[in-house]
């Protein structure tokens, strides 16, 4: 007798960005030099004042149970936050905190889709939303982009995709963008939002790099365009990314109350709670500042200009400057066209292997004619990597 696989499992490959990490990891548990541009992870330590706070909840013995959705201080402090950065107006029972925004996405899409409901997702997407989406029985639809664009959907390209649809259920936005460091300004966003309206379809709204900006651009949260528009917003964020507690694991959501209490009710039967610390220690986060958020998100910017100016530098290849997040992602496609290696996945392995130069393929973002790099590593790595990525690439071809 064996038992049988579901579906679910079946479908669901591993993370790409992670499996390269732990490759890379591996290699230099080995003793070989790799740089790894792989994982979307600060290289920064959690700032002291937060850590301190999480000391101060083991030291009171603030390590029970709590309640599913999240304690009350840290929803006020979300709250808080929503509406002294977003103008937007939650109270706490339209808040859950769940642990990382990847469990608040999959609570949401588990509160609100039924099998075979569609959800829209712009192209290149965060590895996990299609997965994300395939867990709950639901199907992804692609919106695809590309750099002419900068990687952005459009109103009439979303109306289009709608009308093709037999059961549309969300529209799933990630702005500023993983993989490709997009940022939607506010015009572009009321112009998506009208369509959503008109369609009754559910915004998920990933703001998880709302912090992570560039350029004296400002981060609008699509929730804020009317007040219709907040009815049929989920907005998600948390402390991972800006904050440089990637392994702490909180995010949380804030929508419409009934769908929340649903997700929350979800959350209870799965993980119970968030860590109780992890809670205490996020309050401080998003109430308390000491110049570290700054500092990091600064630093994160000259990395960028160095990094997108050096792989414009190579021959052949193309890449957009990023607004937001930490990331660039370049065309390889001349590459591509004309070596012996057809494919994003070879790229990188070859280069992996070869030259000690861990990058992620394009093909995990649904887009294969791209690698994206993660430029949360410090100068003297971006330095060495862009060399050893210019270097493999020459290898390749024959360059005049």
């Amino acid at each position: 007798m064996s038992i049988q696989i579901s579906h679910r499992a079946k479908a669901i490959n591993p993370s790409p960005t992670l499996t390269v990490s732990s490759l890379a990891k591996k290699m230099q548990a080995d003793g070989i030099d790799v740089i790894n541009f792989g994982v979307g992870e600060p290289d920064f330590n959690t700032p002291d004042y937060i850590k301190e706070s999480a000391k101060k909840a083991i030291d009171d013995n603030f390590t029970r149970y709590t309640a599913s959705a999240g304690i009350l201080e840290l929803r006020e402090a979300i709250s808080t936050k929503f509406k002294k950065d977003n103008n937007l107006n939650y109270n706490p029972e339209d808040i859950l905190v769940s642990p990382g925004a990847k469990a608040a996405i999959v609570f949401i899409l588990m509160a609100v889709c039924d099998p075979r409901d569609e959800v829209l997702i712009p192209c290149p997407y965060w590895v996990s939303y299609t997965s994300q989406v395939e867990l709950v029985d639901a199907f992804p639809v692609l919106l695809h982009t590309n750099m002419s664009c900068n990687f952005k959907i459009n109103a009439q390209q979303l109306e289009e995709t709608m009308l093709s649809l037999s059961s549309p259920k969300a529209l799933i936005l990630n702005s500023p963008n993983n993989p490709t460091g997009t940022v939607y300004d506010k015009k572009e966003l009321e112009e998506i939002a009208e369509v959503c309206l008109k369609h009754n379809i559910l915004i998920i709204s990933d703001e998880i790099y709302e912090r992570l900006i560039y350029d004296g651009a400002q981060h609008v949260s699509i929730a804020s365009i009317s007040d219709e528009i907040f009815k049929i917003t989920i907005v998600i964020n948390g402390i991972s990314k800006a904050y440089a507690m990637t392994g702490w694991r909180l995010g949380y959501a804030a929508g419409p109350t009934e769908i929340i209490r649903r997700a929350s009710r979800i959350q209870s039967h799965i993980t119970s709670c968030v860590n109780s610390i992890t809670q205490k220690a996020a309050v401080t986060a998003l109430l308390e500042n000491d110049g570290s958020i700054e500092m990091m998100r600064k630093t994160f910017e000259k990395r960028r200009n160095y990094l997108v100016n050096e792989l414009n530098q190579i021959p052949h290849i193309e890449c957009i400057m990023p607004k937001g997040a930490f990331y660039a992602m370049p065309n390889i496609s001349y590459y591509l066209n004309n070596s012996q290696i057809k494919n994003s996945v070879d790229l990188c392995q070859y280069l992996l292997k070869d030259y000690h130069i861990a990058i992620v393929p394009g093909s995990a973002f649904g887009v294969d004619n791209y690698v994206r790099f993660s430029y949360a590593n410090s100068i003297d790595n971006i330095k060495e990597g862009v060399k050893r990525f210019a270097d493999g690439l020459r290898s390749l071809v024959s360059i005049p």
